[in-house]
This record gives C-alpha cells, sequence and structure tokens, in this order.
C-alpha cells in the first residue's frame, strides 16, 4: 500500500515553517563550513605564534578541512540513518545543536590540535543537517514544487557563507581578534532547541512508521542488490563536487588572505569569499531548475565542463588583486555550486522511502571522506610545490571533469515520486 495512502498532508503554514527551518540549519550549516576558510590563517598565526609559517599555514589549514569533512562523513552516515528511525525532525535538531555547541567551544582553544578536534566534532552536526533537511522538505512538499524548494534549500548553504563573508568584511578577523566568530557560530543552537520542540514530522515518515515497512535507516540495506547501483552512483556523484570545491576551489580564500596581507588589505579574503558565495548562492538555486529543465543526466554533465573550465582558469588566468580575478571568482562560484542545487533534487529520488535518510546522507558524506583525502592530497602538493596556491588549484580543478565519467553511469529519475 502506498505510505501516500495513509499519510495526512501538512498545512501550508506547517510546509513553510519546514521548509523556513531547514533552510535556516543549511544557512548555518554555510557558515561553519565558510569560517575556517576565512578564519584559519588567524586562528594558526594566533596559535603558533613565533613559530608559524606560511607553508605551516596552508597545512593546516587543510588539516581543518579535512578534519570537518571527516567529521561530516561520519555524522551524515550516522545521522542520516538516525533520521530514519526516530524521524526527519528530531535528528536534524540533534544535528543543529551538535554544529553549533562544539563550533562555540573554539573560542577557547589553545592549541591547534584542540580545534582540530572541534573541527571534527562540528562537523558531525555538518554532515546530518543535509540528509534530514533534505529528506523532510522533498517529503512534506509536491513533487511539482520540488526543484523549487531543491533550489532553496541549494542556495542556504551559500547564502550563509555570504553572510559570514560580509561579516568579516566589516569587521576583519585577525590574530589577535577572531575568538568573537565561534561564540556567533553558537548561537544556532536556539534554532535546534526549536526544531526539537516544535517542528512537524514528515507525514510520509510518520505513515511508513504506522506501516508494515516502517523505515529502517539501516546502511547495510543500501548494498543490497536492488539498491547497490543507486548507492554506488549517488556516492561518486557527490563525490566530484565535494573533493573539487574543497582541494581545489577553497584553496582561493588561504591564497587571497596571503596576498592581502602582504598588500595590507586585511578584508581581502573576505571580499573574496564574498564575490565567490554571491555566484554560489545564484548557482545553487539555479542547480535544480536546471536538473528540471534539461533533466539530470544533460545537466550534471553542462556543470561538470564548466566547472572543470573556470576552476582552472581561476587559477592560471588571474590572480588575487588582478583586474578580473574578483569577476572570475564570482563566475566559478556559479557554475561549481550549480551540483549544489543538482544534489538535493536527484539524492532523495534515488532512493526509497525507508531508507531515504540514509541513503541520501551515505552518499552525499562518503563523498566526504574522499574529500578528506583529496584536501590532504592537495595540502601534500601544496608543500611539494613549495606553496603555490596556483598551481595547486589548477591541478585539482580537473577532478570535476571526471563527471563527464560517472553521470554516463546514472539513472535518469526524472519522472521518480517521493512517495511509494
Amino acid at each position: 500500500m502506498s505510505t501516500s495512502s495513509v499519510s495526512m498532508p501538512l498545512s501550508a503554514g506547517a510546509r513553510l515553517a519546514v521548509l523556513a527551518a531547514a533552510f535556516a540549519g543549511l544557512v548555518f550549516d554555510g557558515v561553519e563550513l565558510g569560517l575556517m576558510p576565512v578564519a584559519s590563517l588567524s586562528v594558526t598565526r594566533s596559535l603558533l605564534g613565533d613559530g608559524f609559517t606560511e607553508q605551516l599555514g596552508g597545512l593546516w589549514f587543510a588539516w581543518y578541512t579535512a578534519a570537518l569533512m571527516l567529521g561530516a562523513a561520519v555524522g551524515g552516515i550516522a545521522l542520516g540513518s538516525l533520521g530514519d528511525r526516530i524521524g526527519r525532525t528530531r535528528a536534524m535538531g540533534v544535528s543543529i545543536l551538535c554544529y553549533s555547541l562544539f563550533a562555540g567551544l573554539g573560542a577557547w582553544v589553545r592549541t591547534p590540535m584542540e580545534m582540530l578536534a572541534l573541527r571534527f566534532l562540528v562537523g558531525l552536526g555538518v554532515g546530518g543537517m543535509w540528509p534530514n533537511g533534505v529528506a523532510l522538505v522533498a517529503e512534506c512538499w509536491s513533487n511539482a514544487s520540488r526543484p523549487f524548494v531543491s533550489g532553496v534549500l541549494g542556495a542556504g548553504i551559500n547564502i550563509g557563507v555570504l553572510l559570514l563573508s560580509q561579516l568579516t568584511r566589516v569587521w576583519p578577523l585577525t590574530p589577535e581578534s577572531w575568538h568573537w566568530i565561534f561564540y556567533l557560530a553558537a548561537v544556532p543552537a536556539m534554532l535546534g532547541l526549536l526544531v526539537l520542540v516544535a517542528l512537524p514530522e514528515s507525514p510520509l515518515w510518520l505513515a511508513a512508521q504506522a506501516s508494515a515497512t516502517p523505515a529502517t535507516g539501516r546502511a547495510s540495506e543500501l548494498f543490497r542488490p536492488e539498491l547497490r547501483r543507486a548507492t554506488i552512483v549517488g556516492i561518486v556523484l557527490a563525490s566530484i563536487p565535494l573533493v573539487g570545491a574543497w582541494a581545489a576551489s577553497k584553496w582561493i580564500m588561504p591564497w587571497a588572505d596571503v596576498v592581502g596581507e602582504a598588500a595590507q588589505r586585511p578584508d581581502y579574503k573576505s571580499t573574496t569569499q564574498g564575490w565567490w558565495a554571491v555566484g554560489a548562492v545564484v548557482g545553487s538555486f539555479v542547480g535544480a531548475p536546471l536538473a528540471a529543465r534539461f533533466g539530470r543526466r544533460k545537466a550534471y554533465c553542462l556543470i561538470s565542463v564548466g566547472a572543470a573550465t573556470l576552476t582552472w582558469a581561476m587559477f592560471q588566468w588571474t590572480a588575487p588583486l588582478r583586474p578580473l580575478f574578483l569577476y572570475v571568482v564570482c563566475a566559478q562560484g556559479f557554475v561549481a555550486t550549480l551540483f549544489f542545487g543538482w544534489l538535493p533534487l536527484y539524492l532523495p529520488e534515488l532512493f526509497p522511502l525507508r531508507v531515504r535518510a540514509a541513503g541520501s546522507g551515505l552518499a552525499m558524506n562518503l563523498g566526504r571522506f574522499a574529500t578528506a583525502l583529496g584536501v590532504l592530497a592537495a595540502g601534500s602538493l601544496f608543500g611539494l610545490l613549495g606553496g603555490d596556491y596556483g598551481r595547486v588549484g589548477a591541478a585539482g580543478s580537473f577532478v570535476y571533469a571526471l563527471g563527464l565519467l560517472a553521470i554516463a553511469w546514472a539513472p535518469d529519475t526524472t519522472a521518480k515520486t517521493m512517495d511509494e
């Protein structure tokens, strides 16, 4: 029996509340993801003191990023599975509390190793927010509305990055003044509490729990023969833009920080992140409608070509403080984040309701395991190349081109609905 036949749809107000809460959770997710790219060098200079070097600054940036990605991978799988067992809303509230509270503790660290441990713990919540928020919204809104609401969710993370960039542009982070940004990162804990006590649950999930085949959330089920291909496809398609973003694109931030500091422009890293985030907000919103317009597979193929080309150009045809740099950064942000509007639409379509959050979380967050390895590899390459940001970023840009191979194996889910 279809779960839609026994579930009661939410009211318009309740659906809007679900969308607003998931959007806000992803905005604060974006703040956490954007925090260390702008704060890393200031934090490391402060913690290392006279022992700081630019090469150590780049290496610690890679380690902080890898720790966050590993935490997000673990959290996305564990908390995504939790969302299938106890409900999307409860698991989403737990995820928000996790990333907020551990981020706030970052204000009291005394060594880079302490910050490294906290970034892993922040990552647990960052990883759990995405699958539960995406599954909740996908199941509460009609199929006709999903390209729009998926675009809204896709834009949420990059709106968070944009807000952070503007805040740190007005109040630049320096080795003497960086603790305040971690205090601020703890504020979303209030949203987590509100989600836990007041947000309605997915009617489809509630109906499934009352049926003969309740949601299980068991990751092992995703590798059974009937779901194995979907799971592997989801992992690969999510891994490519994640590795590309963190092993290539994000190196523009410490690059802009170093060049801006030498030119006595401490705000330049935030200016750069702001230009990137403007393009990213638009790109992540447009990604889902683009997939609806051209089809899931063709859209992913076009995005892969554009992201590889623009990322290479950003690191090889221009550089921080040059006239065209910020325009290229904005364009790269737009194209490379089309993936992150595409993924909230496509990944829930790959999996049945009983393992939807677990499947989306596993796909997105095993990709983050690959991202952590990619970032560490880029960090090692950075050291081997003598701290040349342009060459490291250009080498990483070719990751995006792998999307042309991966999408050829992916099923077309354009006609898929959310109920079973």
